[in-house]
Parts: structure tokens; sequence; C-alpha cells
């Protein structure tokens, strides 16, 4: 029987795995791979915060799942995984409802012979009473959309009230991470845009952007002498930062903080934390940790069960020479390590189904630097390597390695070719699209 190979989550580590075996595996017969996902496209999820600006069009970036794995030989499947069952190698697939709620897919089991979990990781709002009822997240295109449209709902709104000279509106940011960074930025630059499209009753000024961050500074995750010229350069754009403010509760118009700080704002984006999907959590027996991430051993199979390997942000994945339970024990949820467990794999299930004698080999994190955007104003980061050890970007250049990061990641999904021809299509589109989405 040939070789099934199911692969549940098609993020970027998801189905860049997907299409590697399609080539390698699929094409040859060599064995059947399956992509499930809950939606019918697929989007860079860094690119999210581009998204709830209005910077980026996602209808014009998205890819489509059926497609791809036409193009790639594998094969799609539209659900969301609900059960897993060890002993019959089946997990459940639950139904998918229509807009009217009539089931578009019903409910089905899908059999395999290695199961690959790479579902990602969503928001974690630590509980903090009124966050999941008042904040918007950005985990989602759905939720990065709905995010854009009560936004420009705002400026509408105040460019169709003729008695108003000047409006304001408040934004606030709870997690001064990557996205809440990048999401500060691009929305100063998407007032500028809206301001030079007419809607200016809220001018560039006047939108008025707070970004909240627990610990002590910006960007805790990366080195100090990154997180330092990016806090100076929010704070030159107009963004108020602040550190050492942990929210404690949040209301239909405010957060507070633990400190007695009350910030208003009608708009408010909780982008602290994350942890892996609730379903996760001891699924079918396996080990899983307090942020429902799945256990695994070096080579990405799951401690209790070696048919199943799970990577990405809802994997926990041992760093060598680490001591287990400290800080930094575990790879860190970014899209690089997701990237190099997705090729890690591809070579790994090759290897299990043409000489499954063979031991597999041991994931090791390596970390290539890191990259963040600060819209069309600057961007900062550091890259790594074995010849050039750490070098230190700002400005053009480092926007320029930025861009590419995407860039990788599309050349993995559609080759050298496709790539160029949309890179040019992207650059005649800016000559004749808006510079914003509007609509």
């Amino acid at each position: 029987m040939t070789h099934r190979i199911v692969i549940v989550g098609g993020g970027a580590g998801g189905l860049e795995l997907a299409t590697r075996l399609g080539r390698k595996l699929g094409k040859r017969g060599k064995a059947q791979i399956t992509l499930v996902d809950s939606n019918l496209t697929h989007i860079w999820k860094p690119l999210l915060h581009e998204v709830a600006a209005g910077s980026l069009n996602s209808s014009e970036d998205e890819l489509n799942y059926v497609a791809q794995a036409k193009w790639n030989h594998f094969q799609f499947q539209l659900g969301r995984m609900s059960a897993l069952d060890r002993e019959s190698k089946t997990i459940t697939l639950t139904a998918t409802l229509d807009e009217n709620g009539a089931v578009l897919v019903p409910q089905r089991e899908l059999s395999y012979d290695s199961l690959v979990i790479s579902v990602g990781s969503t928001t974690n709002d630590f509980g903090t009473p009124g966050a999941a009822e008042n904040c918007l997240f950005l985990d989602t295109r759905e939720q990065a959309e709905r995010f854009h449209r009560q936004l420009l709902s705002h400026y509408l709104r105040a460019h169709a009230n003729q008695d108003v000279t000047t409006e304001q509106i408040c934004v606030a940011i709870v997690g001064a991470g990557a996205t809440g960074v990048e999401l500060a930025a691009e929305l100063h630059h998407a007032a500028h845009e809206l301001s030079a499209y007419g809607l200016d009753r809220i001018r560039p000024e006047n939108m008025r952007i707070t970004l909240i961050e627990a610990g002590p500074r910006v960007l805790p995750a990366l080195p100090e002498r990154i997180g330092q010229p990016v806090h100076e350069t929010l704070e030159k754009l107009g963004v108020t930062v602040l550190t050492n403010s942990a929210v404690s509760e949040v209301t239909a118009d405010a957060l507070k903080t633990k400190d007695g700080n009350t910030i208003t704002a009608s708009l408010k984006v909780w982008a602290a934390g994350i942890r892996a999907p609730d379903f996760l959590k001891d699924i079918a027996g396996l080990e899983t940790n307090r942020i429902n991430q799945l256990v695994v051993r070096p080579t990405l199979q799951t401690t209790r069960d070696e048919n199943i390997f799970a990577f990405g942000d809802c994997a926990a994945c041992p760093q060598p020479g680490t001591e287990p339970g400290t800080v930094g024990a575990n790879v860190p949820p970014r899209a690089q390590a997701a990237h190099q467990q997705a090729s890690l794999l591809a070579k790994s299930l090759k290897l299990r189904i043409e000489d499954a004698g063979q031991a597999l080999p041991e994931y090791r994190y390596r970390d290539y630097g890191s990259l963040i955007s600060l819209a069309s104003f600057s961007a900062v980061g550091n890259l790594m390597g074995n010849l050039t050890g750490s070098v230190m970007l700002e400005g053009w250049l480092a926007r320029m390695f930025y861009i590419s990061l995407y860039r990788m990641h599309q050349m993995a999904l559609y080759g050298v070719t496709r790539t160029a021809l949309l890179m040019l299509s992207d650059l005649i589109g800016r000559s004749t699209e808006p510079r914003l989405k509007l609509h």
C-alpha cells in the first residue's frame, strides 16, 4: 500500500512541507500526501499586520490550496481536525458549514501512516478579564480584515460628518513583540495614506497609537541592540510606548493596567503571547505542555508516538544543551524555525519510506538573525552567519532583506520563475492601484 502522509495545517511550514513532499514523493507515486486546512486559501502569517492596516490586499497575495495541490502532486482536504485515534491511525475532521449554516463538507475521518501536525498558534490573552470580548486578534486573515474594516469605518464616518473639523481615533496594541511593533508602524503609515487620499478629518497626528508591553522593553525576545533603535523610531513616529505595563482588564472603551493607568481606546488589539490551539491539549494521550504545545523529540516525533510528528508554533522542540523548563529551552516560535523544520521533515519522511531502518536526523535550530519592519519608514535587524558573525542592519538595506524573507517563502512554494513573475506583477500593480486598500 502507498504510504499515507497527512499534514494538518496549511500555514507556512505545513504548506512548504506538502509542496516539497508532493514534488519528491507524490509525483513519483511513492506516497499519498494530503494537506488539511480549515480555509481554502493561504496567506503568510507575518503579513497579517499589513492586511490589518490595509497596506496589503489579502485577496491578491493569497494562495489557493486546491490549485497548489494540483500543481505539486498532493491532495487537499477542507476541514478542521477535532480528534485523533492513534490505534486506528485516523483523524476526525469536523463538518464545514457554509455562510447559511448548511453542511458544505460533512464530518469524516482520514487514515494515515505518518501524521504531521503543524496547526500553528493563537494569541494567548492569559485569561485577562475582558480581553477576549473587547480586543481584536491577528491570528487569521479574517481577523486582520475585520480590524481593517473597523479602522476604515472610523475614517469614513468622520469624512461624512461635515459638522466636525477634526476627529481622533485611539488604537491600543497590547504586546510589543514583532507583531505589535510592526502593526504600530503600519498604522502610522496608513494614517498618512488615508489623509493623502482625502479622508483627512482624522489627521495623521490625531491617530493616537499606544503600544503596551508588560516587560521592560520592546521586542523582548530579540537582542536589546535591536529593541532600542526600534523603540526610538516608534517614538519619533508619535507612537506612545509603555513598558512595564501589564494589562489587568479590558473594557469596551479602555484598558486598565496593574499600575493603575487607564488607556482609552476605540480599537484594541491583543498581540501578546502565544499558545497552541486548545484541541491539542492532551489529545489522544500525547504529551503537551502548559500552552498546549505537543512535546516532541529532536527528530520532531512526538514523545509518545513515533508515527506522529509536530513542528512550528504548535510543537515544543528542545534546544540541545539547555535545561528543560528554563527560558530558551525550546526552539522559539519563529517563521525561520518552521521553515527549517519543514526542510528537515521533507528529508525525514522520504527516508522513512525509502529506508525505514535508518535513524531519522535530529533538528538543530539555527538563528539567522531577526528583521523588524517599520512600514515604509525603516527596518531594523541583524543577520547571523558562520562567516559574517552578527551584522546589524538598519534602514533601506534592512527593509530589502525583510522583503526577501517573503520572496524566499514564495520561491519554496512557486519556484524561481513564477516568483520572478509575481515580483514583476507586484511592481506593475504599484503604479495602477491605490497604495492602501480603501474598501
